[in-house]
């Protein structure tokens, strides 16, 4: 498998009891299918991953490889703190019919780049699926991947990219020097760089915003394919701003709040995290009208 294109990690939508609301989830996937995305990522960060339990996770990734299909292909989010609950997660979207998993460096403790090669070579080990390293320090404590360790990992067969979301472009492009072009897809998962990591030599993104302006997302990959580097470079200049506005709220709480405003609520976020004030509400619609989607 080559990973490339736009892949959006969706929301998982709740009903106001913050429980799994299937029918929005169908709807969604819908609508960025039809934006002409390349294929559909459920459980990632942007899923709430960490808020749904290991019930809720096998329905969310049996309804999205149901509903979409076949129309494209539906990766999950399988990480976890521990390298046997990655194991056994990894064993579940198997089951279920995914595509592939992603893997995001453990959260909480933080492992040494020997620690972290045996646990993805392990994970791989365990499955026939492509596995997706996941590196993003800034939800790990810093932790990162270094891109020796990520080149040591491409030589495992089943490995076969990873989303960077440092947010660090010379850490991408060395990460991109280092692992095989023709066998390893190296995917931005920092909105803002989508168009620079292109132009380094990424093979696409898997970015929050997708959720929000799917056809940003998509109209700076196929400008880039197509050589239309200038509709690229606005297409990238209108997302910044929807990108920068995620700030705005706890975790990824802005991209469910964006969609409200839009008119494609996918309800609230698992508490702790609460809903936008109108201040908040207010900052974020501007930045809405400013991208042009409202």
């Amino acid at each position: 498998m080559r990973l490339r294109g736009i892949i959006p990690p969706v929301v998982t939508p709740l009903t106001a009891d913050q429980e799994l609301d299937l029918p929005c989830l169908r709807t969604h996937i819908d609508y960025v299918l039809e934006k002409g995305v390349d294929g559909v990522f459920v459980l990632g960060t942007t899923g709430e991953f960490y808020a749904l339990d290991e019930t809720e996770k096998q329905t969310v990734v049996a309804e999205a490889i149901r509903h979409v299909g076949g129309r494209s292909p539906v990766y999950a989010g399988t990480g976890a703190e521990t390298t046997r609950e990655v194991v056994r997660l990894t064993k579940m979207a198997q089951k279920e019919g995914a595509a592939g998993v992603s893997v995001i460096t453990p959260y909480f403790i933080k492992p040494n780049q020997n620690e972290l090669f045996n646990h993805f070579r392990c994970i791989a080990e365990s499955t026939s699926l492509p596995v997706v390293l996941y590196n993003n320090p800034a939800t790990c404590g810093g932790l990162s991947i270094e891109p020796e360790t990520v080149a040591r990992l491409a030589e495992v067969p089943n490995i076969v990219g990873i989303k960077d979301s440092s947010g660090d472009l010379q850490n991408t492009i060395e990460i991109i020097r280092q692992t095989p072009r023709g066998k390893f897809s190296v995917l931005n998962g920092r909105d803002t760089l989508i168009l620079a990591a292109l132009q380094a030599g990424a093979d696409g993104a898997i970015p929050a915003s997708c959720n929000i302006a799917p056809e940003l997302c998509v109209g700076i990959y196929k400008s880039f394919v197509t050589g239309d580097i200038e509709a690229a470079k606005a297409f990238q200049s209108r997302l910044h701003g929807v990108r920068m506005a995620m700030s705005l709220g706890t975790g990824n709480s802005a991209v469910k709040e964006a969609m409200a405003l839009l008119g494609r609520s996918a309800g609230p976020m698992r508490s702790p995290v609460l809903p936008f004030g109108d201040a908040q509400k207010a900052k974020l619609k501007a930045i809405l009208e400013k991208a042009g989607l409202i």
